[in-house]
């Protein structure tokens, strides 16, 4: 573990390292080129910033990886199986519709076509969530569940990490966040070490790329937003790492009775938000697909508080939905109370929300 450790940590020092030196370039080709994210609609900033920021994740994590596999002593530190060539390519035709929607747009009915055949490919190489572990009761899934249930899932999973990127550092801090655990998670298990390194490599680019982000100046022309390219690419990484540990396969991994757990409380915050979203629009006889200002970040700063206050008050909800979910296993309770209790923690926070924003007059 030590020598597979050493190798994570070099992946995502490369991979920054990319990201941070090749950054001032792009920001110069999206001023040459006019690639901004103007300010207004549902948008919250104010000032005109470049959107092509999330172009240097993939390329940034590839860099690492290659170099860590050149210098691997027996060349195997990055063995892949089927599942993560097919994760490869369907990260790449992801990474491909987002570049060309933040470069010159791209029908919705197109992108979601994409994320489709991007999604299909990993339950068809064997990588499914095929067990509930106690869920509701429920076991191991027949496949003719277990397949269209983990497409879904992964369609879930990436929208709402596109979706969850309305403010500066959101969905790059809680990613941040789950790429950490994933990297612990798989260093903990013999065989792993590939997911670790992708994770890692993917984290190293994200890190460089928040300190844009969140510090860089819109005037100065030093910040900029990952755009599609990004939060998609970005959201299908996630996917992939939460569904492979969750899968039930005792051939590739232990068994680990808190696996989908593990995965679920670790998305908690952007699926359910998605899910949330989706619900209110049906009640309210509107477009599921309808652009507007109620996700959980729109509802946190309508209640009163600035942007970088309601980015510690999702990144707070995150780590108490954590420390919840796993003080509670740990206390033995089952899985599915846990999350009937996420469900009502979740509900509950985004009712004071609401009340707050109403008592300043702000209609949803």
């Amino acid at each position: 573990m030590t020598e597979d450790f050493y190798y994570v940590i070099f992946v995502a020092l490369v991979a920054m390292a990319t990201t941070a030196l090749a950054m001032p370039f792009l920001l110069k080709f999206c001023r040459l080129r006019g690639y901004y994210d103007m300010p207004g609609g549902r948008r919250v900033h104010c000032n005109a910033v470049p959107r092509l920021g999330g172009l240097l994740f993939m390329p940034s994590m590839l860099v690492g990886l290659a170099l860590t596999l050149f210098l691997s002593a027996d060349g195997g530190v990055l063995s892949l199986k089927v599942s993560t060539i097919a994760m490869a390519v369907g990260a790449f035709l992801i990474y491909i519709i987002g570049a060309v929607d933040d470069l010159i747009g791209m029908k919705a009915n197109h992108k979601f076509a994409v994320q489709l055949a991007a999604a299909l490919l990993m339950p068809f190489c064997g990588l499914l969530i095929n067990n509930f572990y106690g869920l509701f009761g429920l076991y191991e899934l027949p496949f003719w569940f277990s397949y269209p249930f983990t497409v879904f899932v992964i369609l879930l999973i990436v929208n709402s990490v596109n979706l969850i990127d309305g403010i500066d550092g959101l969905a790059s801090g809680l990613c941040i966040c789950i790429l950490m655990v994933y990297i612990f998670l798989f260093l903990q298990m013999e065989r792993t070490n590939a997911y670790a390194l992708v994770a890692s490599g993917l984290l190293g680019s994200l890190l460089a790329f928040f300190r844009f982000n969140m510090w860089g100046s819109a005037e100065r022309g030093t910040k900029t937003f990952m755009g599609d390219s990004g939060s998609l690419f970005l959201g299908y990484v996630v996917a992939y790492l939460s569904i492979k540990y969750a899968t039930c396969n005792p051939a590739v991994l232990p068994y680990r009775p808190e696996a989908l757990l593990v995965s679920f409380t670790l998305l908690v915050i952007p699926t359910f938000d998605v899910i949330r979203v989706a619900l209110w629009r049906i009640y309210r006889h509107r477009p599921i697909f309808e652009a507007d200002k109620t996700h959980i970040h729109h509802m946190v700063m309508a209640a009163g508080f600035t942007m970088r206050q309601t980015w510690c008050v999702i990144m707070g909800l995150f780590v108490f939905f954590c420390m919840l979910n796993g003080l509670l296993y740990a206390a033995g309770v089952g899985d599915t109370w846990i999350v009937l209790l996420d469900v009502f923690c979740f509900c509950l926070f985004h009712a004071v929300m609401y009340v707050r924003a109403s008592r300043r007059n702000v209609i949803f």
